[in-house]
């Protein structure tokens, strides 16, 4: 381990107790908003347990602070914030073969939430109603795709945008092989 890894086990606790605390947040709010279980977050603001990448992104989101701030300094306004391929979180659990990779920072979650989408042939992601009001803008970059939002259904191909009610059930699904999608959530 190197002195900037100490540094980062050392700044971590303390940060994510003062994100806390900055947010009024109680550990069982805390808890409850991140999936997170109570004793973990304790342990882990006393320096006790150390957090997988996992368990840290669901905390950021949260508490609606920048993962990669939490880490070192966040940047000034002349400074350029770089978040490397092999950085990017992803979800693999969500829907069946496909990928999402978070693009957007934690704080904007619920706001304006960016993510590539990769599925395999047939792959699909349905999704349950987001809050009231919610819009999804989707971007097909390679591949075809069919999406569906309450009735309404849509095919698109490459370079074609779909945007869509996201207060009701939706999915999109490949069709004819694997695709790849920029997709956009507002106020989700």
């Amino acid at each position: 381990m190197t002195e900037s890894d100490d540094n980062i086990l050392t700044q971590l606790p303390v940060r994510l107790k003062d994100a806390r605390r900055a947010q009024g947040l109680s550990l069982d709010a805390v808890a409850r908003l991140s999936g997170v279980s109570r004793s973990m977050v304790s342990q882990i603001e006393r320096g006790e347990s150390s957090p997988t990448i996992s368990t840290l992104w669901n905390l950021t989101r949260a508490l609606k602070v920048d993962f990669a701030g939490l880490l070192d300094n966040a940047p000034g306004p002349d400074q350029i914030e770089i978040l490397r391929g092999q950085d990017v979180p992803t979800i693999d659990n969500l829907g069946t073969g496909c990928r999402i990779r978070i693009l957007s920072p934690p704080e904007e979650a619920g706001k304006h939430e960016v993510y590539e989408i990769s599925f395999t042939a047939n792959g699909s992601l349905r999704s349950n109603p987001h809050a009231r009001g919610a819009r999804e803008h989707l971007t097909v970059i390679e591949g075809d795709v069919t999406i569906t939002s309450g009735e309404a259904s849509a095919s698109l191909k490459p370079g074609d945008t779909a945007r869509y009610a996201a207060d009701l059930p939706h999915r999109i699904e490949a069709t004819g092989g694997e695709a790849r999608a920029f997709l956009v959530v507002i106020n989700a």
